[in-house]
């Protein structure tokens, strides 16, 4: 056979095979039309109008994958010729055999459009099932309102459980202030008293204390005397050399003096005791008794001998077993200076005031009121100066009990 006769065959053969695809595909067309309506039939039978206006875009649907499957076997066939035309001379064998990818293509585009049928029915029978998800988010926000509801009662019950045990606390406190400062009261008084039966039962405190600044007197020689041997001479002083005799204070004369003119004037008894202070300057010291110390205090003012025109310090200390009352004077003319003290009782401390004397007096008896509670008769202000005046006690008394015990 010649050449031209073989690609004759082939034209022919290619021929066939599109008569035969376009012939298969109407028959399938037409077979799922067949099976659409006999599924549709039993659901029509109710409601006749709907079915029938329904049919419209179903059979458009049809129609058109019937011509999209006619469009690719067409397609297809044209692109096998084409491969299989350079192969063999075996026309019909190669023909047949491509039959099957020919097949297989018509059937995914059958089902194609079965798929497409199947999604407008669905969507036009039931158009409210695609709301279901936003339902969903609907329950879910629900739920998590309800949640933070429950939260924020949780939250406010919490607070108000707080604020109740707050105040709870603070009534709590303020009994527990209420029971300390009983508590304070209490043990200052049995303090006082446990002092006042000691003082009752041993009656020579004076004496104690008169020995006590002997006793200092006494130290403070032995210290003088033994710098004054270290001085002396590493080498030369033997052990057996005699101490150095304490000369004795250059203000000795004053207090002399001060003693002479009070008892020529005075008497004899108005004085308790008379010192030189070494352990301040060797500043002269008189001890009045209490119901001579206004009198001497006066007398001290305005002798001409003695001229003490300036109150120069006052104050008071507790020792526990009385309270003293210190007055230090100067006087401008004689250019010398006194120290004048009074010992009260401490259950009872009370004097009389010097600002009538002295207005420098004044504030400093004020303080002695104030943190001591040492009364000064005559005084015209006789309030506390530093302390609030609902200020429970006297802190520089030795029994002296802390109403509020964080201050």
């Amino acid at each position: 056979m010649s050449d031209k006769d073989l690609e004759q065959q082939k034209r022919e053969a290619a021929e066939l095979a599109k008569k035969k695809a376009a012939a298969a595909a109407k028959a399938k067309a037409a077979a799922l039309a067949k099976q659409k309506a006999a599924e549709q039939a039993p659901e029509s039978s109710d409601a006749p109008e709907t079915t029938a206006g329904a049919e419209d875009p179903k059979e458009l649907a049809k129609k058109k994958a019937a011509a999209a499957a006619k469009a690719k076997a067409a397609a297809l066939a044209k692109q096998k010729a084409a491969e299989q035309a350079p192969e063999s001379s075996d026309a019909p064998e190669t023909t047949d055999g491509a039959e099957d990818p020919k097949e297989l293509a018509k059937k995914k585009a059958a089902a194609a459009a079965k798929a497409k049928a199947a999604a407008l029915a669905k969507a036009k029978a039931s158009g409210a099932e695609l709301d279901e998800p936003v339902g969903d988010d609907d329950l879910a926000k629900a739920k998590a309102k309800a949640v933070a509801a429950a939260k924020a009662k949780a939250a406010a019950l919490a607070k108000q459980k707080a604020l109740e045990k707050a105040s709870g606390a603070a009534d709590d406190d303020d009994d527990a202030k209420a029971k300390a400062k009983a508590a304070a009261v209490a043990k200052a008084k049995a303090a006082a008293a446990a002092k006042a039966k000691a003082m009752a039962a041993g009656g020579a405190g004076e004496d104690d204390l008169a020995k006590e600044k002997a006793k200092a007197i006494a130290v403070a020689k032995a210290k003088a005397a033994a710098a004054a041997k270290a001085r002396a001479g590493a080498g030369g002083a033997t052990n057996d050399e005699p101490a150095e005799e304490v000369k004795p204070s250059p203000n000795q004369p004053y207090l002399d003096k001060y003693e002479k003119v009070i008892k020529e004037h005075l008497g004899e008894e108005v004085l308790e005791n008379s010192y030189i202070n070494t352990l301040s300057k060797d500043v002269p010291t008189l001890v009045a008794k209490p119901d001579t110390y206004y009198k001497v205090a006066e007398f001290l003012k305005y002798n001409e001998q003695l001229g003490f025109d300036y109150l120069s310090e006052l104050h008071g200390t507790d020792f526990q077993t009385h309270m003293e009352i210190y007055v230090h004077l100067f006087s401008y003319k004689n250019r010398q200076s006194v120290a004048l003290k009074v010992k009260i009782d401490r259950d009872n401390p009370e004097t009389y005031s010097l600002q009538p004397l002295w207005e420098g007096a004044n504030w400093p008896e004020r303080e002695a009121y104030d943190l001591l509670g040492i009364n000064f008769i005559g005084h015209p202000n006789m309030t506390r100066i530093m302390l609030p005046d609902d200020w429970v006690g006297h802190p520089l008394r030795k029994d002296y009990e802390p109403y509020d015990v964080e201050v």
